[in-house]
């Protein structure tokens, strides 16, 4: 897995339908040995590590499939990310600190137009310091995570019967 990517993801065909596909996904869970559960419905596959393996970086794989009725291949796209609640944590804390930089800098230059001293334009920096923490403490448990992504990965590309391109 490529280092400086947030949620890797990969897109192949395979002859395969959408339905031989969840069956396969399907049986392949009852029976893994990877600490894996998941559900497999229609067109989206989701696989999740079992919560007593489970950390707060640990991945899951969202798969989506398509297939048109003339076409003679299903397009499976899979992306490995993080649980909905790191992820919804980390976007909100990004968009918190891009809403305050925004306020700030109005307030800030609006001061500094006026001939006031405008202090508080000094934490933009420091937004700009928490941004790039967050930012590398998710590349750190990006990594942390490794061990159960490619888990992940190898049970899918079993569960699939054809080797998924890198991600």
């Amino acid at each position: 897995m490529a280092s400086f990517r947030i949620r890797p993801r990969f897109e192949m065909n395979s002859p395969k339908t959408m339905d031989e596909i969840i069956g396969n996904v399907k049986e392949k869970l009852k029976h893994n040995t990877h600490h894996l559960h998941g559900q497999a419905m229609h067109d989206h596959i989701t696989i999740r590590v079992n919560k007593d393996q489970r950390h707060y970086w640990s991945p899951q794989l969202n798969v989506i499939m398509q297939r048109e009725p003339e076409d003679s291949m299903t397009k499976i796209i899979g992306v490995y990310g993080p649980m909905p609640n790191v992820w919804t944590l980390f976007t909100l804390i990004y968009l918190a600190l891009s809403v305050l930089s925004v306020f700030i800098m109005i307030i800030g230059f609006s001061q500094k137009t006026l001939g006031q001293e405008s202090k508080i334009l000094w934490l933009i920096p420091v937004f700009i310091l928490i941004a790039a923490s967050m930012y590398i403490s998710s590349q750190m448990g990006q990594k942390l995570a490794a061990a159960q992504t490619y888990a992940i990965h190898y049970f899918f590309e079993d569960a699939l019967g054809e080797t998924l391109p890198e991600v």
